[in-house]
């Protein structure tokens, strides 16, 4: 299996990223080929809903000269893709917001008669990490991941929450533990 994780915190060692880690070793030991992307690098402009991507529904199609087009296509070729980012006000980092923005262009017709998407079937995940408990807190990033899966026409394999994190050394062998459990989940 084909896996892409977007790593969408600004700290390349932070907690999303050690607990990403965790999950990839486990995916390699699996078998899986695995890719991960960090956001924070790249230049991801904001989707300007010109509907210029819905010209081309067989394809990306997205107008915007940046990163993001290659990060897209790389996305549609997987099997599995990893939304990675730390709970920030009750959603994903901005880099994550953005590149999910623009899956814009992976679908037509949402809602209508025709409804057809590029990465229909494909298995995504979602891995979140924070400082404070999931109650009152992190369930609004589940609930918008959870909608995500229906324009995408996608299968939602699985979520995770480490929350009350305070620094990637301070992490018990409960998380590694977690995260090797959603590895085997999300990719079965």
């Amino acid at each position: 299996m084909k896996v892409i994780a977007l790593q969408g915190s600004p700290k390349k060692k932070g907690n999303t990223a050690t607990v990403l880690s965790f999950v990839e070793e486990e995916l390699l030991s699996l078998g899986h080929e695995f890719e991960s992307i960090y956001l924070n690098s790249k230049n991801i402009k904001g989707c300007l809903a010109c509907g210029k991507c819905k010209e081309k529904p067989d394809t990306v199609g997205c107008v915007q000269k940046d990163d993001a087009p290659e990060i897209l296509d790389k996305m549609v070729a997987a099997d599995l893709v990893i939304f990675a980012s730390p709970l920030y006000f009750w959603g994903v980092t901005a880099q994550l917001k953005a590149i999910i923005d623009r899956t814009y262009s992976f679908y037509v017709n949402f809602h209508q008669p025709g409804h057809a998407s590029i990465v229909k079937g494909q298995r995504q995940a979602l891995l979140v990490t924070g400082g404070g408990p999931y109650d009152n807190n992190a369930e609004p990033v589940f609930t918008a991941f959870g909608r995500l899966q229906n324009p995408h026409m996608a299968v939602n394999a699985g979520e995770m929450f480490i929350g009350l994190c305070s620094t990637p050394e301070n992490m018990d062998e409960t998380v590694k533990e977690k995260a090797v459990a959603f590895a085997r989940k999300i990719s079965s």
